[in-house]
């Protein structure tokens, strides 16, 4: 009998998916499944399905995962930046590297946000979470109770 590992719901005829080809599709704003289609179909409003192979996208469960994430990378490389730029130009007045952190986290977080969400969409997808395993949800929970 085929074991499952942690966080998998395959069934036993099923092959596991790519992890890390859906994860750079995501990443780059393309379906996870063929990577031609788009995942958004505006800034941060996933599209309900693939208009390319019709994979439906709607049932993702991001939540608050990709504004965490966003906010990991960003505070990291700005404060990293900001401590940098204290050791380099030490004579610089002090509104200089307040301004300079504020422009460069409004601007990363606008750009890794819906890059981040894509990628973890991508990643729910190979791993087969909410609803991306081709079971409807209705069926799961009928067999559930």
């Amino acid at each position: 009998m085929p074991t499952l590992t942690y966080g998998s719901s395959l069934a036993p005829a099923e092959t596991p998916r790519p992890r890390w080809q859906p994860l750079r599709r995501g990443f780059a704003g393309r379906c996870p499944a063929c990577g031609e289609g788009r995942v958004f179909r505006k800034y941060l409003k996933v599209a309900d399905s693939c208009a390319s192979c019709g994979e439906e996208l709607h049932h993702h469960r991001a939540d608050d995962a990709p504004p965490y994430f966003t906010i990991l990378i960003v505070g990291h490389v700005v404060g990293t930046v900001l401590l940098a730029g204290e050791e380099w130009w030490p004579e610089a007045p002090m509104w200089m590297p307040i301004v300079a952190g504020l422009i460069l986290a409004v601007v990363m977080s606008l750009a890794l946000l819906p890059r981040v969400k894509g990628a973890l969409i991508g990643w729910q997808w190979a791993l087969r979470m909410h609803g991306f395993d081709g079971t409807p949800a209705e069926a799961k929970f009928v067999e559930g109770t």
